[in-house]
């Protein structure tokens, strides 16, 4: 069975609920899921950004997306999620910017770890089999900004607010999976630490590739802050991809006729990396200059000592995810790149299809991933 025909089999009829389905990554996964055949649930603020690819995509039309609710509100979440009465739930919605966590730390806390509280709490609370699969980052680790690649079980900590906010989820969501997912719930509860996503769609404040669209549809230089900083770059479908195929895995025993998580391995709920591999840690020039070869134009260096701190140098080892769930990145960074600039080329085109374009992307990636896991 090929890997669309898997996942089809996994989530084809079943009911998934997304907080943060209007979001970058939210919307990339609404997409693939719609394209799936489930039936798909959202609840997330209004989109932030103009353009956004939510809008850009047509979702709105396409799933059950009148939930437009802050996730702080517990009440809301509890009845939302209930409402749907969802199999799978993947957990987006978060504030997600570095910057933004130092001039909004509260209110950054209280979307990150209370409101990853308030989802798990309303699926705890739900009377069905589910599975949930909670998106927080590789920023939780204590980066001690060197060449290790950090394992699921190093320290977690946080220099900024942002980063330290998603360590606090991560706690969060193994003290509840130990708490309540007791043995013979039939309930399973992971988290997913994607490094830094790239692709079409997004247009988010201070993130590089937004950045680059945006001078060069300017024919402007590109202003480049941290030029040197090491980055775990990905295509945006790479750590999606990781994560159906977490809920999938999950799936087969919580949703079997036998139940009981306990007969499974005891590392399949918990925590995954999902990263590049070692070759694509690279910094952000070159990114920007990777960029530059299929959208001409030019950087400049903004660097800024003043700045808010941020991590440099970061490396994720995901041999857990290969190792249990055969996962393993499709896209290397040059292939990343490319898909990413190429997206936003066609979208400057305003009578292009970019539902239509967004799809042909994730039926390429989904076919070479197959080649990928053959060719092994």
């Amino acid at each position: 069975m090929d890997l669309t025909a898997s996942l089809s089999a996994a989530f084809g009829g079943k009911r998934v609920f997304i907080t943060g389905h209007t979001g970058f990554k939210g919307s990339w996964l609404a997409l693939w899921l719609k394209a799936l055949g489930a039936e798909v649930h959202g609840l997330a603020l209004e989109p932030e950004t103009n353009p956004s690819l939510f809008d850009k995509l047509g979702l709105e039309k396409e799933i059950d997306s009148h939930n437009i609710a802050d996730i702080r509100n517990a009440e809301l979440v509890r009845n939302c999620i209930l409402s749907a009465a969802p199999d799978y739930l993947f957990h987006l919605a978060a504030q997600p910017l570095v910057r933004r966590s130092y001039t909004e730390p509260v209110e950054t806390y209280a979307t990150n770890v209370m409101g990853t509280l308030h989802v798990m709490e309303a699926m705890r609370l739900l009377e069905k089999p589910s599975v949930g699969v909670m998106v927080t980052t590789d920023k939780c680790y204590e980066n001690q900004e060197n060449a290790r690649r950090y394992r699921e079980d190093d320290p977690l900590g946080g220099y900024d607010p942002y980063s330290s906010s998603k360590a606090c989820a991560e706690i969060a969501i193994a003290s509840w999976r130990r708490s309540f997912w007791a043995e013979g719930v039939k309930k399973a509860l992971a988290s997913g630490r994607a490094g830094n996503v790239i692709g079409g769609g997004d247009w988010s404040e201070d993130r590089i590739i937004p950045d680059v669209v945006k001078h060069l549809a300017a024919g402007e230089a590109i202003p480049v802050r941290s030029p040197w900083a090491v980055r775990p770059w990905q295509h945006v479908l790479d750590p999606l991809l990781g994560y159906l195929m977490l809920a999938q895995r999950l799936g087969e025993t919580t949703f079997g006729p036998e139940g009981g998580l306990p007969d499974q391995p005891e590392n399949l709920q918990g925590a995954y990396n999902f990263g590049p591999h070692e070759a694509d840690n690279r910094t952000v020039q070159e990114l920007v200059e990777y960029a530059l070869k299929h959208w001409p134009g030019k950087w400049e260096d903004c660097s800024d000592p003043n700045a808010p701190h941020e991590a440099k140098l970061l490396h994720l080892d995901a041999t857990k995810a290969q190792q249990t769930l055969g996962w393993r990145p499709t896209w290397d960074f040059a292939q990343a790149v490319e898909e990413t600039i190429l997206w936003y080329r066609e979208a400057e085109n305003p009578a292009a299809d970019m539902r239509a374009y967004s799809l042909d992307q994730i039926a390429r990636f989904s076919a070479k991933a197959v080649d990928k896991a053959t060719a092994r």
